[in-house]
């Protein structure tokens, strides 16, 4: 569909079908029952890092992000807007003083999020001379590029880290220095 059609006027759009979105919505809603239930199974068998792993989890990991991106294109095309439904946003709650996220910011910096970016890195062939442990060594590099490009746009990166199975942690060094 192209942005020049009536979809994407700056003119408001009466009338528009929304069963095709409900139904998105139902199958990404189903999906997501069904991991949840999967991943309780998975869970009871399994410790937390073998069931990231688990084929089952990331076939319906990978179902998921489909059909969300079925849902994006659905909204897209009826409405022509760009839903943003995939970011994960934790706000610290009123009581809440200091975020988990929270980092000593360089002077005239205001505030700081944290982003992620991740991937899903299926195991190379046997054949292959190369394995999964070897991705921390190009995520490490991928890394170190992407801080020179925010730096160059203007961002100022306080911490980054590159991490497997999980999302970093990020201000937790003192406590690690501590346990040691």
């Amino acid at each position: 569909m192209s942005h020049e059609d009536q979809t994407h006027s700056p003119a408001p759009l009466p009338g528009t079908d929304v069963a095709p979105l409900h139904a998105a919505v139902e199958a990404l809603a189903a999906a997501l029952h069904e991991y949840v239930d999967t991943a309780a199974g998975v869970r009871a068998e399994f410790g937390a890092a073998e069931s990231d792993e688990d084929p089952r989890i990331l076939a319906l990991e990978n179902r998921v992000g489909q059909l969300n991106a079925g849902l994006f294109d659905a909204l897209h095309d009826a409405l022509g807007m760009h839903p943003d439904l995939t970011s994960s946003v934790w706000e610290p709650s009123d009581d809440e003083q200091d975020h988990e996220h929270d980092h000593d910011l360089p002077d005239g910096v205001e505030r700081a999020e944290v982003f992620y970016l991740g991937f899903v890195v299926a195991s190379p062939p046997d054949s292959a001379d190369m394995t999964l442990d070897g991705m921390i060594d190009v995520l490490d590099e991928a890394g170190e590029d992407a801080t020179t490009r925010f730096a160059d746009a203007g961002y100022e990166v306080v911490e980054w880290a590159a991490s497997r199975g999980a999302a970093p942690g990020f201000g937790d060094d003192d406590e690690d220095e501590d346990d040691e």
